[in-house]
């Protein structure tokens, strides 16, 4: 009996933070991962997370000057692709915008109205009092802890018929041979990753109208 107990206890700590489908590991390289049977995402044991004040550390590492021209090409898929399709009338909500609002810097100076939201370095609950023509969230899924509340909060957020644009490396390889050769992994921060078929699992439980791919943005209709 106390057997049955503690693979009980096991299957909830390998629970799918997205879809809630007990898990198996998929590679031990320094922190356990573990692949989903349900929406085939790929999550590290929670056990592994670095504590707040040290992700916070991480994110301040980040050289995120708005005015670097790296960084805005880095985000011109983002960028260009809500400037196509909004108006400056239009509402917007970077979500995640960390330490350098870039999305927001240069959506703001073509003149568009855009709100940021951080839970480090922006927060402030009270934007979610709204809904938004469009949401930006740019490297940002892949630290969600709670994968599952965070999209549903940001489907709440998005108006019907709106766009939100999610930037991430989606993993694409084999996961018994290529994952652990994978840089994405490699940042402490990072705890979900996602493939096809998760972007797949989100777009239909979610209620979304339509989903596009275009190389590392994903964009949801609502």
């Amino acid at each position: 009996m106390r057997n049955v107990v503690k693979k009980k206890i096991k299957a909830l700590k390998n629970k799918c933070p997205l879809c809630g489908t007990v898990s198996h590991i998929l590679i031990d390289v320094g922190r356990k991962y573990f692949i989903c049977r349900g929406c085939s995402g790929i999550f590290c044991d929670p056990q592994s997370y670095v504590c707040p004040e040290d992700e916070k550390k991480r994110y301040e590492q980040h050289n995120n000057d708005v005015f670097d021209a790296g960084y805005r090409s880095f985000v011109k898929p983002v960028t260009d692709r809500i400037a196509d399709a909004f108006r400056q009338t239009d509402r917007g909500l970077d979500f995640g915008s960390g330490t350098g609002p870039v999305i927001a810097a240069v959506l703001e100076e073509k003149g568009y109205n855009i709100e940021k939201y951080d839970p480090f370095f922006c927060d402030r609950p009270e934007v979610f009092r709204d809904s938004y023509d469009y949401i930006s969230c740019c490297e940002v899924v892949e630290h969600f802890h709670d994968p599952y509340k965070e999209f549903g909060l940001l489907r709440t957020l998005l108006k019907k018929g709106g766009m939100l644009y999610v930037m991430t490396d989606l993993f694409t390889g084999s996961p018994d041979e290529d994952f652990k050769k994978w840089y994405y992994k490699d940042d402490p921060t990072h705890v979900f990753f996602y493939r096809d078929r998760t972007f797949n699992w989100i777009f239909e439980v979610f209620g979304f109208q339509k989903m596009e791919r275009c190389g590392r943005v994903v964009v949801f209709k609502g």
